[in-house]
C-alpha cells in the first residue's frame, strides 16, 4: 500500500483553515492566547501594512508565514488595516482554555470594512461613515436606487432617480464603501468612476421579495408605507441589500437602526456633481485648498458637524423652512448671552448619537455610559434656555428635547463617577448598589481584619492565647496551636499538619472565609460584568429617545454655528422671496476673504440679476482679475442663504433658486478617452438640458478647449440659447475672454456687459477686482505671463504677435489686405468684407522667421497628425516642444 504524501496539519491550523475558508476575501485576525495572529498571505499583507515582524512556523513539515500583535493593541493596528483597504475578520476564542481541551472553540465575531466602522479610531467625529448600495433598474430608462447607512449613528436613507441624481448623491455623501451586484460592476464604473471602494454582492440578493422581507423584519412593520418609501422599488432593493450585508458581516445587533428616511429630490436645491466639485463645497481638489464647509463650520458637537455637511449639499427650496432657520439665527445673534450659554451647554454634550449606537452593538464602555449621563443632565438647561428665548423655532426645538431623568438617575446610581474604561479591569459599578458586590469588595478590602476577627474569637473561646492564623498553598488558611495547648483544641477543629512544636488545624468558618477571600476578585469581576450587561440591555429601550435628542441638538448646533459666523464675520440676514431676483450689495466670497494675508481686504461687489431685465451678465476682464471668484461668491451666497445661514454681504435680496449649475474649468478624463473639450461640452450640455426659470448658472470660459473660432461660435450660441430658448429664463453669470460676445448686448436686451476693472501703469496692470458696467476689450494675458515670471524672450515675442493680430483685425474691419507674414502684407493677399469671419484670412505665419529653433518646431509640427494621437501622446509631444524652446533661451 502506497504511503500518503499528504502533510499532517496541526489542530490549530486545521481550525484556522476552516475559519479562513468561510471568509476568503478578508484578512483574518486569529486570536491565540494574548495575541492576534495572521498566517500565510494575510501575514505578508499585515506585516507590510503594520510594520510588524514576519516570521514562520512549522506546520506538518512546511513553513507558514506568521505575523501577530498583542490583543490589547488591536485598537492601534485595526484602523491601519482598514484604511489600507482591507476587510478584516476578527476571530475570537469563544471559551476559556482548559487542560481537558486540546483546542478551544473559535469563531468570527466581527467583520470590519471601510463602510462598517464603529470604533472611534476609524471614524472622523464630524463626518458620517456611510455604507452605500446602488441598485440598477432593469432597463436603461428605469431609475436607479441608492441607500446610505451609517452604522455608527443609525442614520439610514434611500433615494431613487436617474444615474445623474445618484452620481450627485454619491459625490455629496462620499460613502466609504459601495455595495453593488456582481454583474453590474462595469456599468457602475462607467457611470460613477473608480473612486469608490466596491464590495460586489451575489446577484440573487437584489430581488424585491428578499430585500423587502429584510426591511420589514428590521423595522418590525407590516408595510413600508409609514416610512414614505413604499413606492420606491429600486431604492428598497438597495436598502434591503445593505441589511443583508450586515448579517453576512456578523452585524446582527441593529436595534439602533430604527428609521429610514427618503431623500426627495424636489425638497432640495439641485447641485450636480460638477457644481459640488467646482464650488468646493465639502472638499477642495487643491492640496492647500479650503472647502466651504471647513470655513463655515463653528459647531461644537460631532452631531452638528455631520449635519452641517448635509445642509451644505442639501440646501432648502421651501421658503417657509428657510425663513424659520433665519428667524432662529436672528434671535441668537440679537441675544449674545443666549448664544454664550447655549454654546457652553452644548460643549458638555459629546457625541451622544454615536454613543447610543454602541449600546446594541456591544461596543459601549463604562466611561461612555457615564458620558451619556452627563450629556442628558446638560439637556435640561438647554431646554430651559430655548423655552425662554422668545423664538417660536427655538422654543419648538426645546419642546422636542427629553433629558430622560430616569436614565440619568439609573446611571448615576449604578456606575462610578470615574469608572475604568475596560470592564475587565474592575472598578466600574458603584458602591451601595448591589449587596453581593458590596460584600465581595468588603472581603477584598478587609480580609486581614476578618481573619483577625476570627483569630480573636477563637482565642477568647478556647483560651489559647498563642493562637495564630497562617496560610500556605497546600492547605490554604489554617489555625496554628503550639504543643502546650493542643489538649484544649475544640473537637470540631480538623487537624491538617503536625509540626515539631505545633499543630495546624482548619475550621468550617475559616474554609468559607478562605473561599471568599481567594475567589473574591474573580467573583467581583463576574458580578460587575453581570450588572453592567443588565444596565446596557436596559438602556436599549431608550435608544430612540436619545437619537431624537441628538438630532435636535445637531440642528441647534448648526444654527448656533450660523450665528457665530454672522457675529464674527459681518454676515447679514438675507431677504428671501419668490421673485426670482438676485440683488446682492457688497457681496464677498466666504472662503477667499478668510484666506487673505494680514492687512489684505477682500474687495466686495454688487450683483443684480432678474429674469425680465438683467437675466445674463456677460463679464469680461483679464485672468486673475477676479471673474471666477465673483461667479462663485454669488452662488455661495445663494447657497448659504438657502441652508439657513446669514450671508457675507452688506445686504442681499434673494429669490429662491431651485438649481445651481457651474461650468468652471476642466481637465482631461483620459481613462474614459475624453479630452478637456469633451469634458467641458458634457458638463455644458447637462446644464442646457436641465435649465429652469429659477436656475442660477455660472459659465466660466466656455469654449476655451477648442480653436478660437469654434470657441467663440459655441459660446455665442449658448448665450443666445439661454436668452431665447422660450422655455426658461435662468439667471446667468457668463465670464469670458471672448470680447466679441459683448456685441450680444446690442441685440439681446436681457444681456448686460460688465467687466472687472483694472488700472494700467506702464507695462504693468493693477487688478482692482471691482465689477463695473461695460465690456473689456483686452485680456492682458501677456501682462499676466510677465507677472508669472515667463522668460522675457517669450513675452516680447508674444507682444509682437499680438500686435500683428490686432493689425490684422483692424484690416478685416475696413476691408484691407489681411494676410500678414512677419509684420508686412503678403503678396496676393485676399481682401475680406467688413464684419465677415474667414478662417484662412486669420492665419498668422508666426514661424516665418530666421530663428532656427522656431524652424525646428515648425518642422516637428508639420509631422504631427493630431487626429490620430491620444491625449497622452499630445501631452508628451507638447512637453518635447517645450523642452526645445527652453533649451534655446
Amino acid at each position: 500500500m502506497a504511503k500518503s504524501n499528504a502533510k499532517k496539519v496541526t489542530p490549530l491550523m486545521a481550525q484556522y483553515n476552516q475559519v479562513k475558508a468561510k471568509h476568503p476575501d478578508a484578512l483574518l485576525l486569529y486570536r491565540v492566547g494574548d495575541f492576534y495572529e495572521t498566517f500565510g498571505e494575510d501575514a505578508v499583507k499585515a506585516a507590510q501594512v503594520l510594520g510588524i515582524t514576519l516570521t514562520s512556523r512549522n506546520n506538518g513539515g512546511s513553513d507558514v508565514e506568521l505575523a501577530g500583535f498583542p490583543y490589547h493593541s488591536v485598537d492601534m493596528y485595526l484602523p491601519r488595516l482598514v484604511r489600507a483597504g482591507y476587510r478584516v475578520a476578527i476571530c475570537e476564542q469563544l471559551e476559556k482554555p482548559s487542560k481537558e481541551k486540546k483546542i478551544v472553540k473559535r469563531g468570527v465575531t466581527e467583520i470590519v470594512t471601510p463602510g462598517l466602522a464603529v470604533d472611534d479610531q476609524l471614524l472622523e467625529h464630524k463626518r458620517n461613515n456611510f455604507l452605500a448600495c446602488v441598485a440598477f433598474g432593469r432597463g436603461r430608462k428605469d431609475p436607479c436606487g441608492l441607500s446610505l447607512l451609517d452604522i455608527s449613528t443609525g442614520e439610514f436613507m434611500v433615494a431613487e432617480g436617474s444615474e445623474d441624481y445618484i452620481d450627485k448623491l454619491l459625490q455629496s455623501f462620499q460613502p466609504k464603501e459601495v455595495l453593488l451586484s456582481k454583474d453590474r460592476r462595469k456599468q457602475f464604473e462607467k457611470q460613477f468612476g473608480d473612486r469608490f471602494y466596491l464590495s460586489p454582492q451575489d446577484e440573487w440578493v437584489f430581488t424585491d421579495d428578499y430585500t423587502t422581507e429584510k426591511l420589514l423584519k428590521q423595522f418590525q412593520a407590516a408595510s413600508l408605507k409609514g416610512f414614505g418609501i413604499d413606492d420606491m422599488h429600486v431604492a428598497k432593493v438597495a436598502a434591503g441589500t445593505v441589511l443583508h450585508y450586515l448579517e453576512t458581516t456578523e452585524n446582527r445587533n441593529l436595534q439602533h437602526i430604527t428609521r429610514i428616511g427618503r431623500l426627495a429630490s424636489d425638497r432640495y436645491v439641485w447641485l450636480d456633481r460638477f457644481t459640488i466639485r467646482n464650488l468646493e463645497l465639502i472638499y477642495s481638489p487643491h492640496d492647500q485648498g479650503v472647502s466651504l464647509v471647513q470655513t463655515i463650520d463653528k459647531t461644537v458637537t460631532p452631531m452638528g458637524g455631520r449635519l452641517l455637511r448635509k445642509w451644505t449639499v442639501l440646501p432648502l427650496k421651501d421658503l417657509a423652512a428657510i425663513r424659520r432657520r433665519h428667524e432662529a439665527v436672528r434671535t441668537i445673534v440679537q441675544h449674545p448671552p443666549l448664544l454664550q450659554d447655549l454654546n457652553e451647554s452644548l460643549q458638555q454634550i459629546g457625541d451622544v448619537e454615536r454613543l447610543i449606537s454602541k449600546v446594541p452593538l456591544g461596543k459601549v464602555n463604562p466611561r461612555e455610559i457615564r458620558a451619556l449621563s452627563r450629556a442628558l443632565c446638560a439637556m435640561e438647561p438647554i431646554r430651559q434656555l430655548l423655552a425662554d428665548s422668545g423664538s417660536e423655532v427655538l422654543g419648538g426645538l426645546g419642546r422636542q428635547l427629553d433629558p430622560l431623568p430616569d436614565v440619568c438617575a439609573a446611571i448615576d446610581e449604578q456606575i462610578r463617577e470615574e469608572p475604568a474604561v475596560n470592564l475587565s479591569k474592575g472598578g466600574v459599578m458603584a458602591d451601595g448598589f448591589d449587596e453581593e458586590l458590596d460584600e465581595l469588595r468588603d472581603i477584598t478590602r478587609n480580609s486581614k481584619n476578618r481573619l483577625a476577627a476570627v483569630q480573636q474569637r477563637e482565642i477568647e473561646r478556647t483560651g489559647i492565647s498563642s493562637l495564630k492564623i497562617g496560610f500556605n498553598n497546600v492547605f490554604g488558611y489554617y489555625l496554628e496551636v503550639t504543643n502546650k495547648y493542643k489538649k484544649v483544641v475544640p473537637p470540631e477543629w480538623t487537624r491538617k499538619q503536625t509540626l515539631t512544636s505545633a499543630e495546624r488545624y482548619i475550621t468550617e468558618e475559616l474554609k468559607v472565609l478562605e473561599d471568599k477571600i481567594l475567589n473574591a476578585e474573580d467573583k467581583i469581576l463576574q458580578r460587575e460584568e453581570e450588572l453592567y450587561e443588565r444596565l446596557v440591555v436596559w438602556l436599549q429601550d431608550y435608544i430612540q429617545p436619545v437619537q431624537r435628542n441628538a438630532a435636535v441638538l445637531g440642528r441647534l448646533d448648526c444654527l448656533l454655528s450660523f450665528a457665530k459666523l454672522a457675529n464674527t464675520h459681518r454676515y447679514v440676514e438675507p431677504e428671501m422671496d419668490e421673485t426670482g431676483d438676485i440683488a446682492i450689495e457688497e457681496g464677498r466670497h466666504p472662503v477667499i476673504e478668510r484666506q487673505l494675508e494680514v492687512g489684505e481686504q477682500y474687495v466686495p461687489n454688487d450683483v443684480r440679476l432678474d429674469p425680465e431685465d438683467r437675466q445674463i451678465l456677460m463679464i469680461t476682464g483679464p485672468n486673475m482679475a477676479g471673474k471666477s471668484a465673483l461667479l462663485r461668491q454669488t452662488a455661495l451666497i445663494c447657497l448659504l442663504a438657502q441652508m439657513g445661514s446669514f450671508v457675507p454681504a452688506k445686504s442681499a435680496r434673494l429669490g429662491v433658486v431651485d438649481r445651481i449649475f457651474t461650468r468652471v474649468g476642466a481637465s482631461d478624463n483620459i481613462s474614459s478617452g475624453e479630452s478637456t473639450f469633451m469634458v467641458e461640452m458634457n458638463e455644458t450640455a447637462s446644464i442646457m438640458n436641465n435649465i429652469t426659470d429659477r436656475s442660477l448658472i455660472l459659465l466660466d470660459e466656455i469654449g476655451r478647449g477648442t480653436s478660437t473660432f469654434d470657441g467663440i461660435s459655441i459660446a455665442w450660441a449658448i448665450a443666445e440659447y439661454l436668452h431665447n430658448n422660450g422655455r426658461a429664463k435662468p439667471k446667468v453669470l457668463f465670464a469670458t475672454h471672448y470680447h466679441e460676445l459683448n456685441e450680444l448686448a446690442e441685440s439681446l436686451h436681457r444681456i448686460h456687459n460688465y467687466s472687472i476693472a483694472i488700472k494700467e501703469h506702464g507695462n504693468r496692470i493693477i487688478f482692482l477686482r471691482k465689477l463695473v458696467p461695460g465690456g473689456s476689450q483686452h485680456s492682458f494675458g501677456i501682462h499676466v505671463a510677465r507677472m508669472a515670471g515667463m522668460p522675457a524672450s517669450i513675452v516680447d515675442r508674444a507682444t509682437n504677435i499680438l500686435t500683428q493680430l490686432e493689425q490684422q483685425h483692424i484690416g478685416q474691419e475696413v476691408g484691407e489686405t489681411v494676410a500678414i507674414t512677419d509684420g508686412a502684407p503678403a503678396p496676393n493677399a485676399q481682401r475680406v468684407a467688413p464684419g465677415s469671419l474667414s478662417t484662412e484670412a486669420m492665419q498668422l505665419s508666426i514661424f516665418e522667421t530666421s530663428d532656427p529653433t522656431a524652424g525646428r518646431i515648425r518642422e516637428m509640427l508639420d509631422q504631427v497628425s493630431i487626429n490620430s494621437m491620444t491625449p497622452v501622446e499630445c501631452m508628451l509631444k507638447l512637453q518635447e516642444l517645450k523642452e526645445i524652446a527652453e533649451a534655446a533661451e
